[in-house]
């Protein structure tokens, strides 16, 4: 088997009660820690991503565009930036973290927690290495938020040369009206999109 689950960023900060929440954040951990119970043996590996800011830069700001900008979140060592509590059962193979002293939207950005060793922008095994070791060809990508890490992570996921589905049932957006546009963006990427109905 080739295939791995690619879980991004799934963290209290993004989900509801938190610094910088998605609706329907609490309602997707739930859902995909349902579906690793049921399809865990579909995948020969299991991925967290986690935001694990330090000092961004200009991605956090008091005056937030939400679009390049953002109010602070996910900072390392909060309760906030942790995975969310739903997984803390869940058989996850490797660990990623992202973005101590940049934005990092793209789990292509991440390198692997080893053996609880604080996390370093320079040490650690970037993903794409990982997966490329691990006989990874094809990635199922879930979490959030859809219209951002999601999003950056499938697009580099083909970039990279791996084959990419974007299960959208399994994320939630901050904006979710700009869905449509994602959706076609990422599909004219060469990323297959997993839609309701």
């Amino acid at each position: 088997m080739t295939r791995a689950l690619l879980i991004i960023d799934l963290q209290p900060d993004f989900c509801e009660g938190g610094a910088l929440a998605v609706a329907g954040g609490n309602a997707v951990a739930a859902a995909i820690a349902s579906d690793i119970a049921e399809r865990r043996q579909s995948y020969s590996a299991v991925i967290t991503t986690q935001d694990w800011h330090i000092e961004p830069g200009a991605h956090f700001s008091s005056t937030p565009d939400y679009v390049d900008s953002w109010p602070p979140h996910c900072i390392a060592g909060t309760a906030g930036a942790e995975l969310h509590p739903l997984l803390k059962d869940t058989p996850v193979d490797a660990h990623f973290a992202k973005g101590r002293f940049t934005a990092a939207y793209s789990g292509f950005e991440a390198r692997e927690l080893i053996d609880g060793a604080p996390i370093d922008d320079e040490s650690g095994p970037l993903l794409a290495p990982w997966l490329r070791e691990a006989g990874i060809t094809t990635v199922d990508i879930v979490g959030l938020a859809a219209d951002h890490c999601v999003r950056a992570t499938a697009l580099d996921a083909v970039a990279e040369g791996f084959s990419a589905t974007v299960i959208s049932p399994l994320t939630a957006a901050v904006t979710p009206e700009n869905l449509p546009a994602v959706h076609d963006e990422l599909r004219d990427a060469g990323v297959t999109v997993l839609t309701l109905g």
